[in-house]
């Protein structure tokens, strides 16, 4: 009997091991899904429900404040203020990947490569990553004021200084600056780790066939650590459109507006929290959570599907088949 149900692929349980599996998922995933729920699904529906309401945040909004409707989100949509923070923050997204990404990859390779020091320039790269951004704020905000260190220095060299904050026509490049500078290290470090899993044994065969150095990288480490890029590119893509820390320190409440580097993120406080209408900013919040989860799903299936489709897929046959396109690439 036993012998049976082995073979029929059944447990004494009556489970097969498909089902045996799913169950053990689904248990196992219990505490995730009701985090997920209670920290961000009913977060958004209580704030789509205040968003119908124009209300001061004062007891309960049907009682205190005012139904209003659809209205708060057709100011939104029609402000404009609110499409200046949705063009800032696409700035953003747009140049954070053509920032980063060239310089994270170049870093990477070179801090890939056997030489001395190395181990010491990673950790220093990767510090301003995990640094408070009150305190990189902070920093950079008393170091760009125009009597600040940053003048100071250029003036030694005879260069004229800048309003760095202050001038609408520089204020968006200098939070470029500081937020390539602040996060370029985890770019690096995530490179790099996609770099070690790449099999030496392909650029052992590239040199057989007569591949220098930036060929390999080429023809090689650049197809092979497309799924990392993939990844990395989503992460700052949903960092980016979450901005708020580093604008709100450096620039603060209100002089992100007229300098030119609001964020939606900004946008809601200023018009929510700071204009006492938190009937409005909770509308904001769910505009903002609807246009982060369109580009989000839109990335994740036209860009990301390939790669979670090929991680279910036999990795030993993947892996012959990926080393033999590469290698006869490199011929």
């Amino acid at each position: 009997m036993s012998k049976r149900c082995d073979q029929s692929g059944i447990r004494p349980s009556g489970l097969s091991d498909t089902a045996r599996k799913h169950f053990e998922i689904g248990v196992l995933s219990i505490p995730a899904l009701v985090m997920f729920l209670g920290f961000v699904i009913l977060p958004v529906i209580m704030a789509a429900y205040y968003g119908f309401f124009r209300w001061k945040g004062y007891g309960k909004p049907q009682v205190n404040g005012q139904f209003v409707g659809f209205e708060n989100y057709r100011i939104i949509l029609t402000d404009p203020n609110f499409q200046e923070a949705l063009g800032h923050t696409l700035f953003v997204v747009i140049a954070s990947l053509v920032i980063q990404g060239p310089l994270a990859i170049l870093f990477a390779l070179l801090l890939n490569q056997k030489f001395k020091g190395r181990a010491l320039i990673r950790t220093l790269i990767f510090v301003p990553y995990v640094v408070s951004e009150v305190i990189v704020g902070t920093g950079w905000s008393l170091m760009l004021q125009p009597t600040g260190a940053v003048n100071a220095v250029l003036a030694k060299f005879g260069i004229s200084g800048a309003d760095w904050i202050a001038d609408p026509k520089i204020a968006i490049w200098t939070l470029m600056f500081i937020i390539s500078w602040k996060y370029i290290g985890f770019a690096v470090i995530l490179m790099i780790a996609g770099m070690q899993s790449i099999p030496e044994d392909l650029y052992e065969a590239a040199k057989v066939d007569g591949a220098g150095f930036w060929r390999q990288q080429w023809s090689i480490t650049l197809p092979l650590l497309g799924p990392t890029i993939r990844m990395w590119a989503f992460m700052s893509i949903i960092g980016s459109l979450q901005l708020f820390d580093l604008v709100y320190i450096i620039w603060g409440q209100y002089v992100s507006s007229t300098a030119g580097t609001s964020t939606m993120a900004t946008y809601m406080v200023r018009e929510g929290r700071l204009a006492n209408n938190y009937g409005y900013g909770s509308a904001v919040a769910v505009v903002i959570f609807v246009i982060s989860l369109v580009i989000a799903l839109t990335y994740q299936h036209i860009v990301m599907n390939r790669d979670l489709d090929g991680a279910l897929t036999d990795g030993k046959r993947g892996k012959r088949s990926r080393g033999t396109i590469v290698t006869s690439e490199v011929a």
